[in-house]
């Protein structure tokens, strides 16, 4: 059963969509099978794993959203493999309003996943820059979410809305619904500035901040326009080191999460400290090594992947 995990902040320019994009590609070459919703209206992460809007412009999310396709019609599989993605053009800024008169308008996403999420070890939600029926549909489908933030004063602006809008899709749609982190983004190791954001926003969230911290990094920015998430355009890039480490980070949280339930022994051991991070990785298969040159030699913290 897939974990189905929402992208989300109303603030945009955050780096929800490269998050979304660059999470899912890292999990992938984890070997775990993820599937990327697009549920952005611009369509940028269809966009930015290389997608052309003319194989895709009559079955996309939109047309699932709206009852016209099943959900497995409209997933489309990417160069890279494990990583499928269902994408979105423009037609789905015009969801809103033709969900609004149709009934459970915010369980179509649910019900339509219904059909695919034993396909999937993860799905990733990348969510609108909004608060609207579409992020309320990928809030009550989820059984997280996160929230990526760039380590900048006026981020935290809005914060407290979306924490709202969670609070009240909890209390009547989805009382499962956890988070699973806030993400930092954006950040300049240089700046005195940014230094100061995270540490005050890790003095007030704590755990709820993930270790892994994305740089401000030009491929990062580059690599969109070549239509590749960051593992395909430079493996070597600080950009692809960070996301390796929180699909590494993510993973090893769920397994800790369910040994925890299960009331693990061994689980206690390795949340001391006692686990390794390669341990949890499977190593890439022949294809992926094919296909991501220097993917068997990089080495992040001293974990030959």
């Amino acid at each position: 059963m897939a974990k189905i995990i929402a992208m989300m902040n109303q603030k945009g320019g955050v780096g929800k969509t490269t998050s979304s994009v660059n999470l899912a590609a890292c999990l992938a070459v984890a070997e775990k099978k993820t599937l990327l919703i697009d549920l952005d209206p611009q369509g940028n992460g269809s966009i930015s794993i290389g997608l052309s809007k003319d194989k895709f412009a009559g079955k996309n999310i939109y047309h699932a959203l709206i009852g016209q396709i099943g959900l497995k019609e409209a997933i489309y599989e990417s160069e890279l493999p494990y990583f499928d993605i269902c994408p979105s053009d423009n037609n789905l800024s015009g969801a809103e309003i033709e969900l609004v008169s149709l009934f459970a308008r915010e369980s179509k996403l649910k019900n339509a996943f219904k059909a695919i999420e034993k396909d999937y070890d993860y799905i990733i939600i990348d969510c609108p820059p909004s608060l609207g029926l579409l992020t309320v549909n990928a809030l009550n489908a989820a059984h997280s979410y996160i929230v990526p933030m760039q380590t900048e004063f006026l981020a935290m602006e809005g914060l407290a809305q979306l924490l709202n809008t969670v609070k009240l899709i909890r209390s009547s749609l989805n009382p499962d619904l956890e988070l699973d982190g806030i993400l930092l983004t954006m950040y300049d190791s240089r700046s005195g500035l940014h230094k100061q954001v995270v540490n005050e926003i890790k003095t007030h969230f704590g755990d709820v901040v993930f270790n892994t911290i994305i740089p401000r990094n030009v491929k990062l920015a580059e690599c969109p326009s070549f239509g590749k998430p960051i593992i395909l355009y430079d493996i070597e890039s600080k950009g692809s080191e960070a996301y390796l480490a929180l699909a590494k980070e993510l993973i090893l949280k769920e397994r800790f999460k369910g040994n925890s339930k299960e009331n693990s022994k061994e689980t206690s051991a390795k949340n001391n400290g006692s686990s390794s991070v390669a341990q949890e990785i499977k190593l890439p298969e022949e294809e992926l090594l094919d296909i991501i040159p220097g993917l068997e030699t990089i080495n992040f913290d001293g974990i030959q992947i």
